[in-house]
Order: C-alpha cells, then structure tokens, then sequence
C-alpha cells in the first residue's frame, strides 16, 4: 500500500499533510526550537511544517520510499528508516513526538506508543491523529461507500471504518495513550482540507494502489474499477470543475512522566 512513488501518496492523503500537520501542531503546544520526533513521517508532509515551524526535527519511517523521499525533501531534518515499535533512538530524546495518520498502520500500537513515550523527555509530549474514517473524513468514507455499493460483501470486509482499529471517536486512542503510561491525555478532533482540479486529479492515485483504498481498487478487473469509479464521483458529486474536500481527524496528545 505505500511502496509506491511518494507522489502518489502526495497526490492521495498526502494533500492534507500541510493543513493536518498546523492543526496537530498547535494541539500538542510545539514551540520553536523544540526537538521533535516525526514517527511514520512518509514523504515529508508533517516533517516539512515542523521544520518550517522551528523545530529541530528528526523523522522516521519503514518505508525506504517514503524515508528517501522524506530525506530529499526536507534536507533540514535528520531521517532514518524505522519503525514506531523499534525507535532506534535513546530515552529522554525528544522534546515531542509525533505521529501523524499512523496510530492505525502500526502492528502494534502499544508498543508504538510505549515507544514514543520512552523516547520523551518527562514532561514532554507525545501526539497523533488519525482520521475520522466513518464520519467526516469525506474522501475515505465516500469512497468506501461506493466500494460497498460495487462490490457489497468485499466493499464491507474491506472498510477502513471497520478495519481500522482507531477510527470512530476518541475513546481508544484516550484508552491507548493511557496503557502507555502517558499523563493529562487529552483528545480532540482536527479539521483539514485539500483541493482538487477535478475528479480525474482525486481519483488517479487510486489505480496505483495507493493505500487500504487504492489495494481495493486494483484488486477490481477494469470493469469493475469503473463502476467504482463512477460510483465514487457520483456520491462526492463533483465533477471536471475544481473542488475542496474537508476531512475530521481524532487527536490524542499526552505527557510523558
């Protein structure tokens, strides 16, 4: 789902990396000069506006295409390949850790997060969002919809808003940065946006079997992809015109003891 081109993932998820990553920066309280984790940094998006923020930033991801073009692109942040379960970094490190839109990809979260908790310095933060899959997360919870509508019993197995551990409120994540030891949790949601010249330009990424969405997608034979495609553009109701999408991601921010 994510060895693909970095730009398929930019022109994917990745259009909300900017906008996402101010919010969740603002949540967690960051200030200039902070040195700060990035986990599950992927092409870039967060670690670009916590550079451009003021933090001192190191950035980490499992995905040698992602941590290369991550590398590349934000020349000013030190970026390794690993994983949030295997940070390969000291206690105490980091000013903050964040993780943005990763909670959900890790095998296992308690690990992860006990992870991230370890390598803050006490009293720090550690925080991350994941998408509101279900709800108000347009683009994901559209598309799934027109997924069930193609194919009914595949389209619901393969649902983000079923599959996806942390995905309908904030509760689970609240329950997760607990067990992990972490202190003064706090959740919210997050609002994001991202435009489009048009349907063709949201819709590319898909066939290149960017993500949960895009796997589904090649797993279709033509016909089938464009009935989905057709179903998709359909319950977004856009069409060849240029158009924003809103999106809601739960956030959980905690302090590490």
């Amino acid at each position: 789902m994510f060895n693909v081109p970095a730009e398929f993932y930019d022109r994917f998820v990745g259009r909300y990396s900017a906008s996402l990553g101010d919010e969740l920066i603002a949540f967690a309280g960051l200030e200039r000069g902070m040195r700060v984790l990035d986990v599950g940094c992927g092409p870039g998006g967060l670690t670009r506006r916590l550079v451009d923020f003021g933090c001192k930033v190191t950035a980490c991801d499992p995905s040698e295409t992602f941590a290369a073009a991550a590398a590349k692109r934000v020349r000013e942040a030190e970026v390794v390949g690993a994983s949030a379960e295997n940070l390969p970094f000291e206690d105490a490190s980091f000013d903050a850790v964040l993780a943005q839109l990763v909670v959900n990809f890790l095998a296992d979260p308690e690990t992860g997060a006990r992870e991230m908790a370890r390598v803050t310095c006490p009293g720090g933060t550690v925080a991350a969002c994941v998408w509101d899959y279900g709800g108000e997360m347009t683009l994901l919870r559209c598309f799934w919809e027109a997924a069930q509508e193609v194919e009914p019993v595949r389209g619901a197995a393969a649902n983000e808003a079923v599959t996806m551990r942390f995905a309908r409120d904030d509760d689970d994540l609240r329950a997760l940065w607990i067990s992990a030891g972490l202190e003064d949790v706090r959740t919210t949601g997050l609002l994001s946006r991202a435009s489009y010249t048009g349907f063709e330009d949201l819709w590319a990424p898909l066939p290149a079997g960017t993500g949960p969405g895009g796997a589904f997608t090649v797993s279709l034979d033509a016909a089938k992809q464009q009935e989905l495609h057709d179903a998709f553009r359909r319950r977004l109701g856009v069409g060849d015109e240029p158009f924003e999408l809103t999106a809601r991601a739960w956030a959980v921010a905690g302090v590490a003891p």
